[in-house]
């Protein structure tokens, strides 16, 4: 049996998951956050940077924004996973900190760290737990994630895809700012200076998906982060895009699991 629960965080910018993902298989797709994925039991199988890769009890495994991958059980079992969900910026911030800089990477996607895992493992419980101090929930995560980004990440000037005169990110920027409103590929094929087909081309060989199947992602996305915000389900179909609720929140539970009336 499938279940997943979604929680908030006293920090704004981290969410948390607790999942046992039995047969539910995600296609591939791509988050605006970082999703720290803490292996609690089984294996998960996934697709990330051309090859498959098999995570077992004890790891975890790192996904960026916008890194197109997806994910399944690797057993009959399924698998047990612990995920925060960690808004870019905050973590630009942690890095900054740390380095003076803004711009890393995190060259390892899969860890072994059984000292780390421990300590992230135990945070996950300690955020949702009236039993933790305030000052503990404000001060652990700062201390943990300065531990990861100190032994595993990487000061490097990441990669920027180009459509036409347009990277990636300008393109998302795009969409977010009319998501609640009907984008065509020829809306898309203008603003990169392509034709609807060199934009086609150019999007599936950059990102491996349809132009269609990441807006739709992009959609689902930010419909997560209005729901964990306090909207309601109608008011979030709306703003995303979706003019029918039950076309919205069939598509929603396919992506992620869960309906969106489950989401607090």
């Amino acid at each position: 049996m499938n279940e997943v629960i979604h929680r908030k965080s006293p920090i704004n910018s981290i969410n948390l998951i607790d999942a046992h993902y039995q047969s539910f298989s995600f296609k591939r797709h791509y988050h605006l956050d970082y999703h720290l994925g803490l292996i609690t039991q089984g294996q998960q199988q996934y697709f990330f940077n051309g090859c498959k890769h098999i995570a077992g009890a004890g790891q975890m495994v790192i996904m960026p924004p916008d890194e197109i991958h997806d994910g399944q059980p690797n057993e009959n079992a399924g698998y047990r996973v612990k995920v925060f969900s960690i808004t870019p910026i905050w973590l630009t911030q942690q890095a900054q900190a740390l380095s003076g800089k803004e711009q890393f990477c995190f060259p390892q996607h899969n860890i072994a760290d059984s000292v780390l895992f421990t300590q992230l493992a135990q945070l996950h419980k300690q955020l949702d737990s009236p039993y933790t101090s305030q000052l503990a929930k404000g001060s652990l995560p700062l201390e943990y994630f300065s531990d990861l980004l100190t032994h595993y990440g990487k000061i490097k000037p990441l990669p920027v895809s180009k459509l036409g005169n347009k990277n990636l990110r300008e393109l998302r920027d795009y969409c977010m700012e009319h998501l609640d409103q009907k984008i065509s590929l020829e809306n898309l094929a203008i603003l990169c200076d392509l034709s609807p087909s060199q934009l086609l081309r150019q999007f599936k060989k950059h990102t491996a998906m349809t132009p269609y199947a990441w807006l739709a992602r992009l959609r689902l996305e930010h419909a997560m982060a209005l729901l964990k915000s306090g909207c309601s389900s109608t008011e979030v179909a709306y703003l995303v895009g979706f003019y029918d609720q039950a076309h919205f929140a069939n598509a929603f539970k396919q992506t992620f699991g869960v309906a969106p009336s489950h989401i607090k």
